[in-house]
């Protein structure tokens, strides 16, 4: 088959170097320019560069929405479109193109967590298990029938950093697999259960800010799930901003008002959280290691000398 690829960092990287393996013809690239945006500095295998390398004609664009580029796609004329981690919609134009439509793959287990950062929201979530979906495009973003899906477990300790080099690894062969399903004629996908969807928006900085009326074990999940290299989950004590890099949920229950320094206990200092923690039948957050301002990472203990005062979401 020919085929055009649409995608973008480490997920696209690995999809263009699964379709170069597969023996199939990639006829065309289309990929974003690099950008700063913080959760675009990372995970950034350039598929730009890597298209560069095996000879595939490269097409940077921020939208797919030029007169231009539809001449390319058409003089390119693929079977199957193949795109992952594209950051904008395709419209019907492209993606209907191929005689074989478009494949998205995408890295969550759809229907739930469409959209973007699918392994950080659900690891906040608490999900049991995260994983990857082959998808083919309909006019609805990651919501067309299903190809092929596989799942792995999420640890109790496990970070978005564990689950991102867990599910990065199931693309290759999910898109293996798909091409030869696709290649075969095979047509008979599986439609989503929509009244199982959840969709959500692109990460920002300020979803990373601690709210310390959420209860302690989700916000122990938070922080695994802005593990470095992700900006890290953040408060501010006496006026600084304070990044917590390793927290759990406390053993014993406490009570006060949510945000308050309270009480050592293990190799950690526990916050009081949770929304009820007035009723003081509520586990606080241990911190147990955190980063200030100019970038020491410091034991918790070094940072919380004495008992007392307030972590805020503003200065």
């Amino acid at each position: 088959m020919r085929i055009v690829m649409f995608g973008y960092q480490t997920w696209g990287h690995r999809t263009l170097s699964a379709l170069l393996d597969s023996g199939h013809e990639v006829v065309l690239v289309v990929t974003h320019p690099r950008s700063e945006h913080v959760y675009e500095r990372i995970w950034n295998d350039s598929v730009a560069d890597l298209a560069a390398a095996h000879g595939v004609p490269v097409l940077l664009r921020n939208r797919p929405d030029d007169e231009e580029l539809m001449v390319r796609l058409k003089e390119a004329d693929p079977d199957l479109i193949v795109a992952n981690n594209w950051r904008t919609w395709i419209p019907p134009e492209i993606f209907t193109l191929p005689r074989h439509g478009t494949l998205n793959v995408h890295d969550s287990l759809l229907p739930a967590y469409a959209g973007f950062s699918p392994l950080i929201w659900a690891l906040i979530n608490g999900e049991k298990e995260v994983g990857v979906t082959a998808h083919m495009m309909d006019e609805d973003l990651d919501a067309g029938d299903i190809v092929l899906q596989r799942a792995v477990p999420v640890g109790p300790e496990d970070t978005a950093t564990d689950l991102f080099h867990r599910t990065v690894d199931l693309i290759a062969p999910i898109v293996t697999e798909s091409l030869a399903l696709i290649a075969s004629g095979r047509t008979d996908w599986t439609p989503q259960d929509r009244s199982r969807a959840s969709f959500f928006h692109k990460r920002a900085i300020e979803d990373s800010e601690i709210d310390w009326t959420w209860p302690a074990e989700d916000i122990a999940r938070l922080v695994r799930a802005q593990s470095d290299p992700y900006p890290n989950a953040f408060t501010h004590y006496n006026g600084a901003r304070l990044r917590v890099l390793k927290a759990s949920v406390s053993t014993g229950r406490y009570g006060g008002t949510p945000g308050r320094v309270f009480i050592r206990e293990g190799d950690g200092v526990v916050i009081v959280a949770g929304a009820e923690a007035r009723k003081g039948r509520s586990h606080g957050l241990v911190i147990e290691r955190v980063r200030t301002e100019d970038g020491a990472d410091l034991p918790a203990t070094e940072v919380f000398r004495t008992m007392g005062g307030y972590l805020s979401r503003r200065p």
